[in-house]
């Protein structure tokens, strides 16, 4: 699959998310527990308007050190903690962003792209990126992820 990485502005959004210190490499085995307990949280507050899942990686210093992940779903109002759920904001700035069209074990390619256009263009990535899930979908090569990266 070719990637088209364009460059804009991000204004910060909210998320319902439970937070995690996961190795580089397996929120795609950490994710499940994460989640669960904030979609418990949303079943239980019904008037919390939400949208779609959304993982949101703080990139840690040194590449062998664990991200922290907010493992979430979007939420359109701030909203008091509960259990281990809270309101978290992804950061606002400049992104390199793409969205991805396939099965979720693809996504490595589409986080690749980005990297090679930020080092073709010079430009150098931040301290977080996310992960916007699309509508579930029965066909996995209809499944869309936007893929964003705060630019430094």
């Amino acid at each position: 699959m070719t990637y088209e990485v364009v460059v804009e502005e991000a204004a910060p959004g909210l998320i319902a998310a439970v937070r995690a210190s996961v190795p580089v490499g397996e929120a795609g085995r950490a994710w499940k527990p994460a989640l669960d307990q904030v979609w418990a949280y949303l079943r239980a507050n019904p008037g919390v308007r939400r949208g779609h899942n959304l993982f949101l990686y703080q990139h840690p210093e040194h590449r062998d050190d664990p991200m922290v992940v907010d493992f979430g779903v979007q939420v359109y109002e701030a909203f008091e903690p509960a259990g281990n759920v809270r309101c978290v904001a992804t950061p606002a700035g400049l992104v390199a962003r793409t969205v991805h069209r396939g099965s979720y074990a693809e996504l490595a390619a589409a986080h690749e792209a980005i990297h090679a256009w930020c080092a073709a263009h010079g430009r150098m990535i931040g301290a977080a990126s996310w992960e916007l899930y699309g509508d579930p979908t029965n066909d996995p090569a209809l499944v869309e992820t936007t893929i964003s990266y705060l630019l430094a």
